[in-house]
């Protein structure tokens, strides 16, 4: 597989490994009582802080979990005027560079800087994706390219779903210089191969492509031809079909065969009048038909002809075509043109998605603007902001009304704004996770999320609020000191569920045991971790007296081990000593 070089990704490829586990510190939360100090224990999530830290604060809880990621990136443009500066220089990055890469950092590209700034946050993403998980990124012609060498890098070439072409724009100026740009692109990933989108639902123009003009009971339908590629592949069915009313023989077009197979056709035939099945010895016809010598041509095909007399079959093949309804197979021009077949309104899905969505469907740039300014009275509080009918589009797609969304680079809001607006209309419990590092978190990206519960505008303007909750955090203590010993100002609770986490992969949930350094039982191994803030502890027989839930196995954590290593193996004890044997993410 091709693979993207650039100076530096020899020191991020694999620097997710290396990116301290940091705990989240909730602030407050947020619901229909307002802002509070209680947890309120909403889903809904708002982070402030390095996404690339609090990706990695999101692992013990959420890898392998989230439904859905969409990221909004940097796109490298150049321009460093806004609030959300759209370029790496911005100083933070500019100082994660110089601490990752080194001093070289500072003779990179700023394609290079922007690699080294995605590679280690999309690592993580993907490790945060469920089994049957999608991630949408948006991004536009200046960094696409190295983006899709990257994805197909961390996703997998098979992996990818679409490079969708969102239409951000509805007009655009005459003055504009070389070859202005429509559409942005949103590529697409899954976790897994063979992802499928759910449908659209159907516009009123397609249809209206349905008739009913024979009073058919199963509803409006229209014509479709009644053939079928690859004649040459499927010889037995291509055969003659004989006209009820003209009683000429039918065949399929060139190089195609009929739809159905011959004894099903024979019955649907039969819906007009008598039909049976004879020899036509038409090796001629059918060899031309199939593209194919005569001596290549399948024998013993038989055409479908005529039972009764051609007077008997027109007149009530002319019965059927004055009374209705016709059958599913007719001769289209009144009896007398190609077979056809109806396509019946009632069995048609939804609308395909395609890879490219216009401005009609999923908003613009300037309706997102808009929109903004008219939820902060009037200013102009971010500068690229996406629509969340955009938004919404990937929250219909994705077909999951309980799923988690993700967005680590949150911006304004708009993640939020749809995921909240998709469960008012159709009664869902999706959540959402959004992660912003600049320092307008709270007042743009969590007060917007504010506003859109709440309500907002006045008079006729007024937006009814969509109802819902959210926590704030911040990225708080990391889990070890730089000298790898526990940090223990992050709470016994907290490394608790950490070193569960790494153990088993899975959420840590307090187990209602009488032993108070249980940690769980998975697979069956009960897993202890005997630990003490102030002071030593000791796996001696003490303590496997104190441990009665009976487990095929354990894996006990201790300071230190007074067992021989024999006596462990006896009682199918695994030692794991404090805190050099606590794994690091």
């Amino acid at each position: 597989m091709p693979t993207l070089q650039w100076i530096g990704k020899d020191k991020v490829i694999n620097h997710h490994q290396d990116v301290p586990l940091r705990v989240l510190d909730r602030t407050y939360s947020f619901d229909n009582s307002g802002e509070h100090v209680g947890d309120n224990g909403s889903e809904n999530k708002i982070i402030h802080g390095d996404n690339l830290e609090a990706l990695k604060a999101l692992l013990p809880e959420y890898e392998g979990r989230v439904s859905c990621v969409y990221i909004d990136p940097p796109y490298n443009t150049g321009n460093e005027g806004w609030v959300y500066n759209d370029n790496v220089n911005d100083p933070k990055i500019r100082k994660w560079i110089g601490e990752v890469v080194g001093a070289e950092g500072e003779d990179l590209s700023r394609h290079d800087k922007w690699l080294c700034m995605m590679y280690p946050r999309l690592r993580l993403l993907q490790k945060l994706l469920a089994d049957d998980g999608v991630i949408f990124i948006s991004i536009d012609d200046n960094e696409c390219a190295n983006l899709k060498l990257v994805s197909d890098e961390i996703f997998g070439m098979r992996c990818f779903v679409a490079d969708i072409c969102w239409q951000r724009t509805y007009s655009m100026r005459n003055d504009a210089k070389g070859v202005p740009a429509e559409v942005e692109h949103i590529l697409v990933y899954s976790k897994k191969t063979d992802w499928q989108p759910e449908k659209l639902e159907r516009t009123e123009s397609m249809d209206s492509k349905y008739k009913n003009p024979d009073n058919d009971p199963r509803g409006a339908w229209r014509n479709i031809v009644a053939s079928a590629p690859n004649a040459v592949t499927h010889q037995g069915m291509v055969y003659a079909i004989q006209n009820p009313i003209t009683g000429e023989y039918a065949y399929p077009p060139q190089g195609r065969c009929w739809s159905l197979g011959q004894d099903q056709m024979l019955e649907a035939m039969r819906q007009w009048c008598n039909y049976r099945l004879e020899d036509l010895h038409d090796y001629d016809s059918r060899a031309k038909i199939c593209n194919v010598s005569i001596q290549d041509v399948r024998k013993g095909v038989l055409g479908i002809v005529l039972d009764e007399d051609l007077a008997t079959a027109r007149e009530k093949a002319e019965s059927i075509l004055e009374q209705g309804p016709m059958p599913e197979f007719f001769f289209s021009r009144n009896g007398k043109g190609a077979l056809s077949r109806k396509a019946y309104l009632m069995q048609m899905g939804g609308r395909p998605v395609t890879n490219f969505w216009p401005f009609e469907e999923t908003g613009h740039t300037d309706e997102a603007s808009r929109l903004l300014k008219s939820m902060f009275g009037g200013t102009a509080v971010f500068d690229t902001p996406k629509p969340p009918r955009l938004i919404e589009r990937i929250l219909h797609i994705l077909g999951n009304k309980d799923a988690l969304i993700l967005d680590s680079f949150a911006g304004s809001g708009t993640t939020a704004h749809a995921v909240l607006n998709a469960n008012k209309v159709d009664g869902g419990s999706r959540s959402f996770i959004l992660v912003e590092m600049m320092d307008y978190a709270e007042s743009i990206t969590a007060e917007r999320v504010k506003r859109v519960i709440d309500g907002y505008g006045e008079g006729k303007k007024a937006v009814e609020g969509t109802g819902g909750s959210f926590s704030f955090y911040e990225l708080g203590e990391p889990m070890f000191t730089e000298d790898g010993n526990l940090n223990e100002a992050v709470g016994t609770e907290r490394i608790r569920a950490y070193v569960w986490y790494s153990e088993t992969g899975r959420a840590y949930q307090p187990p209602e045991k009488a032993n108070p350094y249980h940690l769980g039982n998975s697979n069956g191994t009960g897993y202890y971790f005997y630990y003490e803030p102030e002071a030593l502890t000791t796996l001696d027989y003490s303590f496997l007296a104190t441990i009665t839930d009976k487990q095929h196995g354990y894996v006990i954590y201790a300071d230190m081990c007074a067992i021989s290593d024999d006596e462990l193996a006896e009682f199918g004890i695994a030692y794991k000593k404090i805190p050099r044997d606590i794994a690091r993410l």
